[in-house]
């Protein structure tokens, strides 16, 4: 998706009150001007999916969107932030002053819906603490963090409920789409170990033929599934959602962490919650 995407300008909007957002024609107009300039990229539409104001940009509304674009006979769905002030538009704001990029430092508010008993893989949902991950098995991030996490709420179920999110990085890892539905099978199933050894699968990463991907699952782990199981409907539409997920709320790296709602950017701010051992 980045290669479609250009430098942006500030552009000013004909809107009749400060207040009001662009309209779908305005932001398809903006979007072809400023973002996308490929010719061969079809806006089919534009979704604001969200909004919210920051205390440290006052006067700027942080519009949350969803861009349904065609690009070589697929379809694919791209988050956008975008930033308004009055009749301002722009979709990155800097401060010159601290070197803030606040593209990266302002994150979509966590809907309730986020915490369903679907996506529950460890941990009391009564639990005390919420941590919500999105994840890609062999991000090797997410290799780093996870392996902690996992252990941290298996150990404090009371204390802390993992709500897990299937993000594969397939142009990174193309091995991915296939292990995430196997992942997602496993937790269906009550096999959430097999979640967990997911992170230390032995493959290679751009490896796309799924009878040799599961032929090495069975291998290393004694967990067998057909190329029929994994690409049931149900399947594919619960990974799909768990993408669509991490569209609206602006996620595109792996693995990335909240804790109670707010964005962890560190990835360790469970850590604090950990009762203190005794020495």
């Amino acid at each position: 998706m980045s290669k479609l995407l250009n430098a942006t300008l500030i552009t000013t909007l004909a809107l009749s009150a400060s207040s009001e957002l662009p309209t779908q024609k305005q932001l398809v107009k903006y979007i072809k001007k400023n973002i996308i300039k490929n010719p061969r990229v079809k806006i089919n539409k534009v979704e604001v999916v969200g909004t919210k104001t920051d205390k440290r940009i006052p006067g700027w509304t942080v519009m949350f969107t969803n861009m349904d674009i065609s690009y070589q006979n697929k379809s694919i769905t791209a988050p956008l932030m975008l930033f308004k002030n009055g009749t301002l538009l722009t979709s990155e704001l800097y401060d010159l002053n601290g070197s803030v990029s606040y593209n990266n430092s302002i994150k979509a508010d966590i809907p309730n819906s986020v915490y369903d008993d679907e996506h529950l893989l460890y941990g009391n949902k009564d639990a005390k603490h919420k941590i919500l991950v999105f994840s890609d098995p062999q991000c090797p991030f997410c290799q780093d963090v996870m392996p902690d996490i996992f252990k941290a709420v298996r150990e404090h179920p009371d204390l802390f409920a993992l709500y897990y999110y299937h993000l594969p990085l397939k142009r990174l890892h193309p091995v991915s789409e296939t292990l995430t539905k196997v992942m997602h099978i496993a937790q269906k199933t009550g096999r959430k170990d097999i979640v967990e050894k997911m992170y230390r699968l032995k493959i290679n990463i751009r490896e796309t033929d799924e009878d040799k991907i599961l032929k090495a699952i069975n291998k290393q782990f004694r967990y067998k599934l057909s190329t029929k199981q994994i690409n049931a409907p149900e399947v594919k539409k619960a990974l799909k959602a768990d993408e669509d997920m991490a569209a609206r709320l602006m996620i595109q790296g792996t693995p990335t962490v909240y804790i109670d709602g707010k964005w962890d950017k560190m990835r360790d701010g469970y850590e604090k919650y950990l009762p203190k051992k005794k020495k």
